[in-house]
């Protein structure tokens, strides 16, 4: 035990000395120290108060708590089968001390009498906040609840743990098991050369003739829109389609119903209606009806843009190649051919002025500007692979602020997609501060023998998002870790991300790192001329299909009841009803592969992307109005929603920083979905 790196003293990760073996013993001997804790606190015979009670909770189980956050981020980014083997084996562990702790009746009496006299304490802003929190979540999760309840809801917890993570490694497996191969270079036509090599060199990889494509994003994207072949698109557009959805070992059919049964009922046991209703009470939206009828508004006003939209790719689409039934492999494919002829914008010759080193340092220059931030590289801090990029980051004052782990390239041990964590959270404890490790995990294409990374303009403002959530993490000013930083309502989250997107769309913020990596010219004006003209470019058909999402996501955790479910394909199709314009695939299932709700934190919350579009547009067009590197308004949004995390309710950060309440025709004029 006294071996185990994970259970020495440390600040960073100690990535290099950890292996699979020390996880095990390292949960169980954090969760015997963090019970002692618990039991302290519970068993401390002074009256209770905000130091010796509320406090005290806050800043037990760091310990845990860091070894949590090494494991779950490696399950993500660097698994492998023991790793997720593991896994099934301590989430269970964790669930159990997290209802351990909230059912634990002593300790809420507490608490409760902590919270019950609040009104004669003067208590600061961020400790009623804190005070709030841990009182609401110990009555969320059961603290009122009788034995019998309690002890069904420890049942629950354990058993949508297991099928948590169940579907996530199925949906990985499938992707990492998925390979269409091609023998006939002709078959290829249309495809970048970089995606060619890359194929190419995989399957030499694989001691096989020809070309492998995956499911990973940085081939599967570019294959379906440029690939002029339309059954290598049809073949890998039904691979990614049908992921947890095939008749195999890895079919989600059975983990989405259980996962949704199983929220039903535990959320019933609460007294809410719907799982829904039971996630909503701790957002902006509040309500079920509130975030339909936000969605409701917004398809009203997209349908008819999106039906105009896609007569107009079939016309197309008929006419250069007469295609009489557009099908959705066929989608991004006339989308970008339609693109290229109505703004001469060619995404592949965007790429060569997006090479990622060069973005990153862009991306730092344009944080430098608003937030007066820099960030140095440092090569002697330990990284988990060697793909891993490390960063000091420092503030004005020249004074350490954070480190940043950067992590851009897909292997067979990383899920898809881009996401920002945290190892560390920013906090304040016996007069010393704590400042934050945070990672931006991103799946961009590696560089080849004759190219460097070279990124489209889609990864670009995928890159700007994750760090515009890095920034939240980064900039923290909290006394306290649980509202440090991004932990704030999911309808909020999004804010500080979508709102970095809007840089990446302004000349004066692109002169700053886009050059052509071969002859350094700076991207021509009349490439950001059309970078801007065609960022509406089917905006209709995109807003449709977000909101799309957050309806199915509804449809999942609104209902009431799920007796009337026949099975996913069918509650998936009446969810997509009078939405999806296309033909429906039989044979694909977005439900069986969508981690977001059934592996991440988004049930009941897909509709805080286009609730947090609405406070970006409103926000961007604040610096818009005073100048896009605006020094007062930086300032503004860095003291009032950076640096505040959770400390304050959300509407209130908002209008400290804007002056008022967000207007919601701002993302429907940037959409053009309405006239300025």
């Amino acid at each position: 035990m006294d071996q185990n790196p994970l259970l020495q003293t440390f600040d960073y990760p100690p990535f290099s000395k950890i292996e699979n073996s020390h996880f095990k013993p390292a949960f169980e001997e954090s969760l015997k120290e963090a019970r002692t804790e618990i039991n302290t606190i519970v068993d401390n015979t002074e009256t209770p108060t905000f130091s010796n009670t509320i406090e005290a909770l806050e800043f037990s189980g760091q310990k845990l708590g860091r070894i949590s956050s090494i494991f779950f981020n490696l399950n993500s980014a660097e698994t492998n089968t023991e790793l997720q083997k593991l896994a099934q084996e301590i989430s269970p562990l964790l669930s159990e001390f997290s209802n351990d702790l909230l059912l634990n009746a002593d300790l809420f009496k507490k608490i409760k009498s902590v919270f019950k006299d609040k009104s004669s304490q003067n208590y600061t802003q961020e400790q009623s906040m804190l005070l709030e929190k841990i009182y609401k979540n110990f009555t969320r999760n059961g603290a009122n609840l009788n034995t019998d309840d309690q002890k069904r809801l420890r049942e629950i917890d354990m058993e949508l743990s297991r099928t948590s993570l169940s579907f996530g490694e199925n949906v990985l497996a499938e992707t990492n098991n998925f390979e269409l191969l091609v023998k006939d270079k002709s078959e290829l036509n249309g495809i970048p050369d970089d995606i060619k090599e890359s194929a190419k060199a995989l399957a030499e990889e694989k001691q096989k003739e020809g070309y492998i494509f995956t499911l990973d994003f940085p081939t599967f994207i570019p294959v379906m829109k440029f690939a002029e072949n339309r059954e290598l698109r049809k073949k890998l557009l039904l691979g990614f389609g049908s992921k947890g959805f095939k008749d195999n070992e890895y079919n989600n059919e059975e983990n989405v119903l259980k996962i949704v049964k199983l929220r039903l009922e535990r959320a019933n046991l609460l007294g809410y209606k719907s799982h829904a209703d039971f996630v909503l009470q701790e957002r902006m939206a509040k309500t079920v009806d509130t975030v339909q009828t936000f969605l409701d508004n917004i398809l009203d006003k997209a349908m008819p843009s999106a039906e105009k939209e896609l007569e107009e790719l079939k016309a197309f689409a008929l006419e250069i190649d007469g295609i009489k039934d557009l099908r959705k492999w066929d989608k991004a494919y006339y989308t970008e051919k339609l693109k290229q002829k109505k703004f001469d914008l060619d995404e592949e010759i965007l790429k060569p002025y997006f090479k990622l080193d060069r973005v990153i340092e862009g991306m730092f220059k344009v944080a430098s500007k608003l937030y007066h931030l820099t960030f140095k590289q440092v090569n002697d801090l330990d990284t988990y692979h060697e793909d891993v990029i490390t960063y000091k980051v420092y503030n004005e004052e020249n004074k350490y602020l954070a480190t940043l782990y950067a992590d851009f390239h897909p292997r067979a041990g990383k899920r898809d997609g881009a996401w920002m964590t945290t190892y560390k959270d920013q906090y304040k404890f016996n007069k010393k501060e704590e400042r934050p490790q945070v990672s931006i995990v991103c799946n961009f294409t590696k560089p080849t023998k004759t190219k460097p990374s070279l990124l489209t303009f889609n990864e670009v403002t995928t890159l700007f998002h994750e760090f515009g959530h890095a920034l939240h993490a980064m900039n923290a000013n909290t006394t306290y870790p649980s509202l440090s930083g991004a932990s704030v309502y999911w309808d909020f989250v999004e804010l500080p991300s979508q709102l970095m997107e809007n840089w990446c769309y302004e000349s004066e913020a692109l002169k700053l790192f886009a050059r052509h990596y071969q002859t350094n010219e700076i991207l021509p004006k009349k490439y950001i001329e059309k970078i801007k003209e065609s960022s509406n470019f089917m905006e209709g058909l995109q807003t449709t299909r977000q909101v799309s999402f957050g309806k199915l996501d509804l449809s999942w955790h609104a209902l009431d009841s799920i007796n009337s479910i026949e099975s996913v394909k069918n509650t998936e199709n009446s969810a997509f009803k009078n939405i999806e314009l296309l033909p429906d695939i039989e044979s694909t299932c977005m439900s069986t592969a969508f981690g977001h709700i059934f592996q991440g934190g988004y049930s009941s919350g897909y509709y805080s992307y286009k609730w947090a579009e609405v406070l970006d547009a409103d926000a961007f067009e604040y610096f818009k109005e005073e100048g896009i590197f605006n020094d007062e308004v930086a300032k503004k949004f860095k003291e009032n929603i950076l640096q505040l995390g959770g400390t304050i309710e959300p509407m209130a950060l908002y209008k400290q920083f804007r002056g008022k309440k967000p207007n919601p025709d701002a993302l429907l004029k940037r959409a053009g979905l309405i006239k300025s």
